[in-house]
């Protein structure tokens, strides 16, 4: 079986944001079945993709070392398909945290590969990593997981739970979020919040990435920082609140969230998939002249697979934004 690392990344999902939720640690509501549930988060999953590794530009700092050791065996570039090209974290426990996830996979009916190594695992569009003293364990992220059947959602809470995971939030509609939405959620081993979707537009998409949210201390920044690199990797700004802002993809499906109140979210990677080596580059111009911070300049990073650019700039609240282009054609 081939390896991959998976690299820090944190983000929430589309349910309703709880600033007094349980000890402020949750983006996402873990509300009573009845309750309603945001329906920002379709997309579906296509492709294994690689997990930057804790030496490689998603949990580091590429100016320093643009190694990323996995990749080999990453598919063709998801440009224009609507999805994050992949999202990582870093885990206080590397094996307790590949427990908690292949069950959770397992229980939605993942049907991709799992690719484990020396530096982490990888599922697709996720990959997990062990922290470090200079890369602590991703925090305060919540991650919702498309189910292809409420019936998944249901085997999804029932088997973390029966396995002794913390419940934080019960099977059940909530309709707030759109009129099918129906969710599961149960707390990770470092405390983040894991959710099982279901809706019209999840399809059999089992196992991707529907939607992250991310605590921030200042959400105009946020939201400034994506509305900069909008145009060039493919995304749009949904929602403009205050409190909240939500970025969709450009055809539709998928989403990420920056909301207010309690601690904000720490240490995550999320990498966008674009159409050609010169969209990265424009990514990482467009960035820098806006004067947010490099962590990585444009360039071939041989070491994931044969083709593989990408560029890496560090968003306000420092977590690690790259724009790749996979060359696999």
């Amino acid at each position: 079986m081939d390896v991959r690392v998976g690299d820090p990344g944190e983000h929430t999902a589309t349910a309703e944001v709880d600033h007094l939720g349980r000890g402020e640690r949750g983006l996402v509501r873990s509300d009573p079945p009845g309750d309603t549930v945001a329906g920002d988060r379709e997309r579906p999953r296509r492709r294994q993709r690689g997990v930057e590794g804790p030496h490689g530009p998603v949990l580091e700092d590429h100016v320093a070392d643009s190694r990323c050791p996995y990749r080999k065996h990453r598919r063709e570039s998801v440009y224009a398909a609507g999805v994050f090209d992949h999202v990582a974290i870093r885990v206080g426990d590397l094996a307790a945290a590949t427990r908690f996830y292949d069950l959770a996979l397992d229980a939605i009916g993942f049907g991709g590969e799992r690719f484990v190594g020396a530096l982490g695992v990888e599922w697709d569009d996720f990959a997990i990593a062990p922290a470090a003293a200079q890369h602590r364990a991703t925090r305060g992220l919540h991650l919702g997981f498309a189910a292809p059947s409420r019936a998944h959602v249901d085997a999804f809470w029932t088997a973390l739970t029966g396995a002794g995971y913390t419940d934080d939030g019960a099977p059940g509609p909530r309709p707030r979020y759109r009129d099918d939405y129906y969710g599961a959620f149960v707390l990770d081993p470092d405390g983040n919040s894991v959710e099982a979707v279901h809706h019209e537009a999840v399809g059999r998409d089992a196992g991707a990435i529907d939607h992250i949210w991310l605590r921030t201390p200042d959400v105009s920044a946020a939201r400034r920082f994506y509305d900069t690199i909008a145009p060039v990797v493919g995304i749009a700004l949904r929602r403009d609140d205050p409190d909240w802002a939500a970025f969709g993809f450009r055809d539709g499906r998928g989403s990420f969230s920056f909301v207010s109140g309690g601690k904000p979210t720490e240490h995550v990677h999320l990498a966008f998939g674009v159409a050609d080596d010169a969209t990265v580059d424009e990514f990482h111009r467009v960035a820098l002249a806006a004067g947010y911070r490099d962590n990585g300049t444009p360039g071939e990073r041989p070491e994931y697979h044969a083709g593989y650019y990408g560029a890496f700039v560090s968003d306000p609240d420092g977590h690690n934004v790259e724009a790749v282009c996979h060359n696999r054609n």
